[in-house]
């Protein structure tokens, strides 16, 4: 009867830490391929950092400049250059990484306040973006 019982105990365990086909299949359908190459693609929502960071040190070590056009992403090597398209408006720009983030969930890049003012997104905070690799940096930090 001992023996029966550990039997059947392993065996409960042994089922209860399997993890079923529908468990994994949904989450790698929910979790979004993250870009590492020229032509990749993301989707997402986008949101702009300003006055707070103006003036501070961006993660590869230039000065940040709200104005200015340039980005971050959290982990496209730094220096990567990416064309960011505001599906709202089909607005495009051109932008350098040059900092990590953004550090919300469900956000998959941040704009400069004047990179948000070019894709025309300032008075509602977000949009959502088309992020396409155009060229994979050297993820070098720049000593200014």
């Amino acid at each position: 009867m001992r023996i029966i019982s550990a039997f059947l105990l392993i065996m409960f365990c042994l089922i209860s830490c399997a993890s079923s086909n529908k468990t994994a299949d949904s989450k790698s359908v929910m979790k979004q391929k993250e870009p590492v190459a020229v032509g990749d693609i993301q989707y997402g929502v986008s949101s702009y950092y300003a006055e707070k960071f103006h003036g501070r040190r961006t993660a590869n070590g230039e000065i940040y400049d709200m104005y200015g056009i340039s980005g971050a992403h959290q982990t496209l090597p730094l220096n990567s250059v990416v064309k960011v398209t505001n599906l709202e408006n089909n607005k495009e720009l051109v932008i350098r990484i040059n900092d990590r983030g953004p550090f919300i969930k469900n956000r998959v890049f941040d704009c400069s306040y004047g990179a948000a003012v070019k894709l025309s997104f300032i008075s509602q905070g977000t949009a959502i973006v088309k992020v396409e690799v155009i060229e994979i940096g050297n993820n070098l930090y720049k000593k200014e």
